[in-house]
């Protein structure tokens, strides 16, 4: 069944699958602005960028078979973040994006490493999450409204080709 990562509800946080959704779909510009602070923290790859292919697979209806519609480039990338709060202890930031951008993956990986730091979770749910959920509910309403209005009400059609067929009749 397919979840909204947007709209967590009130009062409910995000889990870290929602987190890592909204950030594999943030634009690049949110993250490197959001993220110039930590961006220069050191790292230790575990899992370095690299792109493949990926299968896509989609459902008749939603709810029949399943069956295998294609496949997508994706981008991967796991890190080890050393937190100021976690001074012993190292955070294992993981991400897949879309496409190629090695530098997109490499900056969700560092925000979900951060976000998983109880002591910096509450800022970047602020200062990053936040920002990108409004971006994604804007271009969504744009994507609604370019969709209706290429809508036809085929129930006016189908009344205005028939008032054809009858003067045709007479």
């Amino acid at each position: 069944m397919f979840q909204a990562f947007d709209n967590p509800g009130p009062g409910r946080p995000l889990d870290r699958a929602q987190w890592m959704a909204l950030l594999a779909r943030a634009p690049i510009g949110l993250l490197e602005t959001a993220l110039q602070d930590d961006a220069s923290r050191p790292a230790r790859w575990l899992r370095a960028p690299e792109t493949g292919l990926m299968m896509v697979q989609g459902r008749a209806g939603g709810t029949g078979e399943r069956f295998n519609l294609g496949e997508v480039t994706v981008t991967r990338c796991a890190l080890r973040v050393q937190t100021p709060s976690q001074a012993d202890d190292a955070t294992v930031g993981v991400a897949y994006v879309l496409g190629r951008s090695h530098r997109h993956v490499q900056l969700a990986a560092l925000a979900d490493a951060l976000l998983q730091d109880p002591a910096r979770q509450p800022a970047l749910q602020v200062q990053l999450l936040e920002p990108i959920r409004s971006h994604l509910r804007r271009s969504q309403a744009i994507r609604q409204a370019r969709a209706a209005s290429t809508k036809v009400d085929f129930f006016t059609v189908a009344r205005e080709s028939g008032a054809d067929t009858d003067e045709d009749d007479e």
